[in-house]
Order: C-alpha cells, then structure tokens, then sequence
C-alpha cells in the first residue's frame, strides 16, 4: 500500500525538467500523480497558497524542490520534502532538509513512499511472508511487546523490556529515529497478515566488538511451534542477502537454548566457537551468504 499520493516538484532551475519524466512515468504507474512547475510561476504561488491555507498536513503529498529556501521552509514546517541537487546550486545550505537526490531519472517509486514515510514517522513495510509480514515497529507495537515479554521463557535468554511503558515507548522512538534511519535496518515486527495481529520481533543489529550483523528473533508463546520463525528468519537472510548486501550474519545463543540452537541449525548456521560477554556464554552461530540454507 503506498501512503504517497502526489510528489509537487518545484524547480528554480528548470533546464533540468526533463530528468524528472522517467519519474513522472513511473510514479504514475503506481497510481501516484506529480506536478511540476518552475518556481516564480502561477502554478508554483497556487501550490504556496494552497500550502498557507491548508497547512502541511495534506495527506499522501511529498515536496521536491532545487530551492534551498524552498526547502528549508518546508522543512521547517514539517512538510515531507526531497532536496534536489545539482551542479548550480551543490554548494547551497539545504538546512534541516534530511532528504536529496542527485538523480532523479533513477529514483523510482518505492524510494519516494520511503522518503514520505520517513518524514511522517510512518512504519516502512519489509517483506511479506506467506502467512507473516514484517515491518518496522512503531509506539503502538509497545503494548504488544509486554503482552509477548510478560511469559518468563521469553526472558529466560534474552533482556526485557523497560518497568515502565513510558520509558519502553521513550527508547522505540529513539531507536527509530537513530537506527532505522541510520542503517535501514534494524529488529523489526513480526505480525500475521491474517490478522494483523503482533506474534513477536526479528531482525538485525550489531553487537559491540563484532563485525558481522546479528541476526536477533523472538516469537510470542501462544504462536511457538508453528514454524513462524524460521519462516520469517529465512526471509530476513534472503533480504540481508539481496538487498542489504551482508556477507555474512551471525546469531549469539546460549547453549543450553536448544530450540534457538536447532532453529539456527536449520537455517544453515554453523557455530565457529564460544563467547563469552557480561559473564554469559554464547555459541557464536556463523552463515555465510551462498551457504546451505541461505538463499
């Protein structure tokens, strides 16, 4: 589902317009309508007053603009807005702009939602699983996650969840902000597309003093058993395989944890030895891509 409706695309440098068709003609084929005008002109004051009347608050709308000042005001009005940047104007401040783009005849669609989501703090969607999907957690999931953590055999290998709600909602929306912004990916939630309803969390994330990226899961006790989590960690290398380009991912269990240990085996990993951190031993379970059961 795309949440982006329309991408306004205002250029003070119109030479450049037609880098922007292929856009045109791929963001239409996703349903999603773009506009573009040279900045000074009638349409481009319409959309500013539009904008004065209305707010920024339009659903689905995305800014692009060359206009540093453009931007920048749109930005501080919190507007979803993608700076774009050529050789006329590479040297100018963009300010608080997060997003831009150098090439916009390469920028396809699903770039765009992403740019649109981030900027309106909406969860991207990651993959989709025959019964599963997983998409990045928001403030709401916090609910979910004590009703997931409140079994004691969720905690027995792994940390919990803050005392207090607040904190954990605190520390989701920080993790947000910093990793999933930061690195594209992160631990994300798990939840069946039957239902939509919450099941658990997997992903990855780096460890200190470690290299490789760590593969992390955990699913809820009423959904154990039922092959969830290998098919949803089966997905989640096929994805660090092909579109995070890992080499190599790693997963850090206990060793009396055996169904961990056997899910592991089963995906392909094997373990390269113990290790041990904060006085608790680990089997370090090793996959490299092209490896049995990676792709």
């Amino acid at each position: 589902m795309y949440y982006l409706q329309k991408v306004n695309v205002i250029l003070e440098h119109m030479e450049y317009k037609m880098f922007f068709l292929p856009m045109r003609d791929e963001l239409y084929s996703h349903g999603v309508k773009m506009e573009l005008c040279g900045l000074g002109t009638a349409e481009a004051r319409k959309m500013a007053k539009n904008l004065e009347i209305n707010g920024d608050q339009r659903s689905g709308l995305l800014w692009m603009t060359d206009n540093s000042a453009l931007a920048r005001c749109l930005a501080e009005r919190q507007c979803p807005v993608l700076a774009f940047l050529h050789e006329d104007n590479d040297e100018l401040d963009f300010g608080e702009v997060r997003y831009a783009c150098e090439k916009p005849e390469e920028v396809e669609s699903v770039y765009l939602e992403g740019v649109y989501r981030r900027c309106m703090r909406l969860p991207l969607d990651i993959l989709a699983t025959e019964r599963l999907f997983l998409r990045e957690t928001t403030e709401e999931d916090v609910d979910e996650f004590y009703r997931i953590y409140d079994d004691p055999s969720i905690t027995q290998y792994m940390e919990g969840l803050y005392p207090d709600k607040q904190e954990e909602r605190a520390y989701i929306r920080e993790y947000i902000e910093k990793i999933y912004n930061f690195y594209d990916f992160g631990v994300w939630t798990v939840g069946k597309r039957d239902t939509g309803e919450v099941i658990g969390r997997a992903g990855f994330s780096y460890r200190e003093g470690f290299e490789e990226p760590e593969l992390g899961f955990v699913i809820g006790v009423p959904w154990q058993r039922q092959g969830y989590a290998y098919e949803i960690c089966s997905a989640i290398l096929k994805y660090g395989w092909e579109q995070l380009e890992f080499t190599k991912v790693r997963a850090m269990v206990q060793p009396d944890n055996e169904p961990s240990l056997q899910l592991c085996r089963k995906l392909g990993m094997e373990c390269q030895g113990k290790v041990t951190e904060k006085g608790i031993e680990y089997n370090c379970m090793m996959l490299h891509r092209g490896e049995h059961g990676s792709e």
